[in-house]
């Protein structure tokens, strides 16, 4: 039998080269901005609906219920963002890397993320449902509930995470490597379909697969 490997995500390098120093005053919903650089702004409660980004850096931004729905990301960097709610539903990311921040309500559902990596952060509530998700890599992250509910994702490692719960009701997985992290509770164990776990979870996962299947162990 042939053996079955998992395919990591595919990220492409993010380059950004002569980026001019904005204070974002001026952004206003629908805007397109490009190859700027937001340091120590507070762009919290503005209204970015429909606003695309594209080759910026931010740095210890302020995101706090700032209006996202409908933005789009294109080879950004971001470290140090802030935001107790963080909503950009219905958004779009593409070659993306977002570092040492720290988000707590996340709520990104209908959205597309290809080829975004997230470092070294620590999220709460993050709400993927219904999201496409391809080439992601979640690093060194805690989460407290990550919701892939009815998601499409296709190459998503999750390596060296710490999540509470996981959510993959009526997800669609493939390549989804889950073998590095730690998780306290899976819901839906039957959304895990074209995810890889290893020896130490199945273990875990055995008494709720046991459960699911009718199986009574003594």
């Amino acid at each position: 039998m042939a053996r079955v490997t998992t395919r990591g995500p595919q990220l492409d390098p993010i380059v950004l080269d002569n980026l001019v120093d904005s204070d974002g005053a001026l952004i206003g919903r629908g805007d397109d901005r490009e190859a700027e650089r937001y340091s120590r702004v507070d762009f919290s409660s503005r209204d970015f609906t429909g606003t695309g980004f594209t080759e910026c850096e931010l740095n210890a931004v302020d995101l706090n219920t700032t209006v996202l729905r409908g933005s789009t990301w294109a080879e950004c960097v971001a470290t140090e963002l802030h935001a107790a709610v963080f909503s950009a539903p219905r958004s779009a990311w593409r070659d993306v890397r977002i570092e040492h921040s720290r988000l707590g309500s996340v709520e990104m559902y209908e959205s597309t993320m290809r080829s975004v990596q997230i470092d070294g952060s620590k999220l709460d509530f993050v709400n993927l449902r219904g999201a496409t998700l391809t080439d992601v890599l979640l690093s060194n992250c805690i989460i407290d509930e990550l919701d892939l509910s009815s998601a499409v994702v296709q190459r998503l490692e999750l390596r060296d995470c710490r999540i509470g719960t996981l959510d993959v009701a009526g997800a669609r997985l493939a390549d989804v490597d889950l073998r590095s992290s730690d998780f306290s509770a899976i819901h839906s164990l039957t959304g895990l379909k074209g995810a890889t776990i290893d020896d130490a979870q199945l273990a875990l996962l055995a008494p709720l697969l046991a459960a699911q299947l009718g199986i009574i162990v003594r």
